[in-house]
């Protein structure tokens, strides 16, 4: 499935199909409380394209969930779009622009129809509340408390003529069944958009019960938009973070900046020390050798002064006797 480009023009999609997940509250960067509606809007599928030479107008049929038993004129209008299995709800959205459509088939993410500071109006099916009174209802007064009027506090009162028409019309404000009807709520503003879990954080309270389906639709934009505290938060942090990357790799260089430059020991090295090691060897050989050799002449010489006055004695001795 291929998946709608990101920079999609704001002035194209203008409307989504979300599903209301809770109701809850969080803080503006000025530290107002607000109530915000997460929706999720994940399930985005483009299934017809409706274009100007076909069918006179330009619209894109988006649908959303998965129907567990669908008929089979929808399996077949599913099929025919490429989708493994045929969309719960699907609406028409007009489509603005002149720019390339998507095809059927292609996913939609969240980031390429709303961002943060978009005005929305939220269109869904109201809670059910079973069979209520004019009062509840319409938001009827009731009659009078006093002058005997006993019973007649949140009664209806006259409900038409006489003899003339003898009816009641049509579409008369009586009781009877209220809530699971179309009710669409204006001026709603997007706070938040979570592109990775494809979720939608909407300012105020949207129509229906949990898990129920919605449209939002795009209506604008707000000049003076506050953004969320965690979003300001979080963009602070990531900013801590990188600050720390970018400080921890300039200490780094500034430490091997400073570190002395070792000289280089080549391949030679090693036969340059046994060389030297070989020539101390030899020039103690030489020593020893030359010692050696001293000794041996220093020997010789003693010798020859020994037979030299050995010889002198023995001339003396003889001239001696002759006398």
């Amino acid at each position: 499935m291929k998946v709608l480009c990101k920079t999609l023009r704001k002035n194209m999609l203008q409307a989504l199909i979300g599903q209301k997940i809770d109701q809850t509250q969080t803080f503006l960067e000025n530290g107002r409380r607000i109530p915000v509606t997460e929706v999720s809007v994940m399930d985005n599928v483009v299934v017809q394209i409706k274009t100007d030479e076909k069918d006179k107008y330009s619209a894109v049929q988006v649908g959303f969930g998965k129907k567990k038993n669908p008929i089979k004129a929808r399996s077949g209008h599913s099929k025919k779009a490429g989708l493994e299995s045929s969309p719960s709800l699907s609406r028409e959205v007009a489509w603005i622009g002149e720019e390339e459509m998507p095809k059927a088939g292609d996913a939609i993410t969240v980031e390429s129809v709303f961002k943060p500071g978009d005005i929305v109006k939220v269109t869904g099916t109201s809670k059910g509340k079973g069979f209520a009174g004019g009062v509840k209802r319409y938001h009827f007064r009731g009659g009078p408390k006093t002058h005997g009027q006993s019973d007649r506090h949140r009664a209806p009162g006259s409900i038409g003529q006489g003899t003339t028409p003898g009816r009641v019309y049509k579409g008369k404000r009586m009781a009877g069944h209220m809530g699971v009807e179309t009710v669409s709520v204006t001026n709603l503003l997007v706070v938040d958009v979570d592109s990775e879990n494809n979720k939608l954080y909407v300012l105020g309270l949207v129509p229906g019960s949990k898990k129920s389906m919605i449209v939002i639709t795009r209506t604008g934009e707000k000049k003076n938009f506050v953004r969320l505290l965690s979003t300001k938060l979080k963009e602070d942090a990531q900013k801590a973070k990188e600050d720390a990357r970018i400080a921890e790799e300039q200490e780094k260089a500034a430490a091997e900046a400073e570190k002395p430059v070792e000289p280089e020991v080549t391949e030679e090295a090693p036969v340059t020390e046994a060389k030297t090691a070989e020539e101390t060897v030899a020039s103690k050989e030489a020593i020893s050798t030359a010692e050696e050799t001293v000794a041996d002449a220093t020997e010789a010489v003693k010798e020859e002064v020994v037979e030299v006055k050995r010889e002198e004695d023995t001339k003396e001795g003889e001239a001696g006797n002759g006398k």
